[in-house]
């Protein structure tokens, strides 16, 4: 697809917004993006970093995350795209597996950019240049705002298309580093990879909101998208279900994308502030990263009228699906039909299971699709059939209807057994979270010596005043109705804040790691 990239619409519409932070004011037009990122590209140049180079990224959504992305991408530059919420030692294990040269730091992030600065030969030695961006400064690292004013705002004489590349986002295990397929060319020719315009070239202008963090696939995607189409994207420096429905409303987004929770979030305000905004433009809704209750989304389809869309994939992007909200009203909890690869259900020895039957959910890949984890050949192996090299999994356990719609049921990371039956928390937390005094839910198995495992919700609740045994009292009445007694929880904990990484997911690891993990049955 050719003709498409920020510095196409630089020429045809400089004063055109091309990205903006609705909470925080800032933006820049499509001749900012084009003068800011040939600055960028021409810093990495100066330091002799070369097409095919790496660099690391750990910033919020900011300005300066679009000039840095796409200066570098222009330049030919990988880029891997670090989590906020990393520790020091976390950035140090991706950037040296990365064999990143170079680092750019939001320096209002607290202290693992400050740790990073400060010790660079004993957690970055491949690092030869550490920038911060913004007015606050990081000991040890050069201020990317000065060193931007001494460089050139015209293109670099040898132009051609970088990427990105995302790593996993580690909630059960150490980040996999997930190669996607990619071929240097002209920097205005559209990748496969980086998602699909024509989804929203009919938006004519197109103004696209999502909150999630840039460094995040869906938000990064959504970016991307917009820019090349010459579009306005809309982001929030933090997420907050009000100030979401105020940029909605006063940047007149046509389309946006969302995570669940954030859904949830939105319902969970009173109905006069809820119902007070003005969403008449908003044409396109679309969800995707994490499982929707089934009540949720019908509650939001009640709100916003047939415009939710949602799909199911992974970054890996080796299959994918999709499903209108008349499709879902039809096939409540579905996420949808194939749309990229052939879906198979398997049980653990890759044995190919009939409709309606519960396994491992594996995508037969379109030719020149596969999976690669960067410097791990045995993650890779593992994420084949174990008789079809082409069908790949990673993780997620669903079944497919008589009709061939997917039904999510979990990830099989996350199950839990408990006297030798496979509870999966989804269903759990599904029917928890509708409760009207819960905001968050997760649950989890945690050791107990007679079952192996027992079935433990950890609760985060509306009014952290109603905390206590009587709305403990309230949920397991609530459960008793609702699910089968062996999926129970048989303990409830009270938090004031559930620990979610910012696309949605929630850290499970983290909340086993308090628990305790399960102990063997004695």
């Amino acid at each position: 697809m050719p003709g498409f990239h920020p510095s196409c619409h630089a020429l045809t519409q400089p004063d055109h917004l091309a990205f903006v932070i609705a909470d925080t004011g800032e933006t820049l037009t499509y001749r900012e993006l084009e003068q800011g990122s040939n600055r960028v590209a021409q810093l990495f140049r100066s330091q002799g970093l070369r097409p095919g180079d790496r660099i690391g990224v750990m910033m919020r959504n900011s300005p300066e995350f679009a000039l840095v992305y796409w200066g570098a991408t222009r330049s030919g530059l990988f880029v891997t795209l670090l989590s906020t919420h990393l520790k020091p030692a976390e950035v140090s294990y991706i950037l040296g597996d990365f064999e990143a040269k170079a680092l750019v730091l939001s320096a209002s992030l607290g202290e693992t950019p400050r740790a990073l600065a400060a010790d660079p030969a004993g957690l970055v030695p491949g690092i030869s240049h550490i920038y911060y961006a913004g007015d606050e400064e990081i000991a040890g690292a050069e201020s990317l705002t000065a060193a931007l004013a001494a460089m050139p705002t015209t293109p670099v004489s040898d132009e051609i298309s970088g990427f990105h590349l995302i790593y996993s986002s580690g909630t059960t295990g150490r980040p996999k580093g997930i190669v996607m397929p990619f071929t240097p060319g002209p920097i205005d020719e559209f990748n496969r990879s980086e998602g699909v315009p024509t989804f929203y070239e009919h938006f004519n202008p197109l103004v696209a909101f999502n909150a999630g963090p840039l460094y995040h696939g869906a938000p990064l995607s959504g970016m991307v998208a917009t820019h090349r189409l010459g579009g306005t994207f809309v982001t929030l420096r933090k997420f907050s279900a009000a100030e979401a429905l105020e940029a909605m409303q006063d940047w007149k987004v046509n389309s946006a994308q969302f995570v669940p929770t954030m859904f949830v979030r939105m319902l969970a305000l009173p109905d006069d502030v809820r119902l007070g905004f003005d969403l008449s433009h908003l044409k396109l809704a679309v969800h995707a990263a994490a499982p929707c209750p089934v009540e949720i989304k019908r509650r939001m389809i009640d709100w916003w009228g047939p415009i939710i869309f949602e799909y199911y994939g992974s970054t890996e992007g080796v299959g994918g699906t999709s499903i209108s909200s008349e499709e879902w009203l039809k096939k409540p909890g579905s996420v949808g039909r194939a749309g990229l690869g052939i879906i198979h259900i398997c049980d653990d020895e890759g044995t190919e299971l009939p409709a309606g039957t519960s396994g491992v959910i594996y995508f037969e890949a379109p030719e020149g699709r596969t999976i690669h984890y960067l410097n791990d050949a045995e993650k890779t192996r593992k994420a084949s059939h174990p008789a079809h090299e082409n069908w790949y999994a990673v993780g997620d356990i669903g079944r497919l209807d008589e009709d061939g719609y997917l039904f999510l049921t979990d990830r099989k990371d996350f199950m839990i057994i408990s006297g030798g039956v496979n509870i999966y928390p989804q269903a759990i937390e599904d029917c928890l979270i509708v409760h009207p005094k819960v905001l968050d839910v997760a649950v989890i198995g945690v050791a107990n010596l007679e079952y192996g495992e027992e079935v433990k919700a950890v609760i985060q609740p509306k009014n952290w005043a109603d905390a206590g045994p009587e709305l403990e009292a309230e949920l397991r009445d609530w459960c008793r109705t609702r699910i089968s007694p062996v999926t129970q929880p048989r303990s409830y904990e009270f938090v004031e804040d559930l620990p979610r990484i910012p696309s949605g997911k929630l850290a499970k690891h983290e909340l086993r790691k308090l628990y305790g993990n399960p102990v063997a049955v004695i």
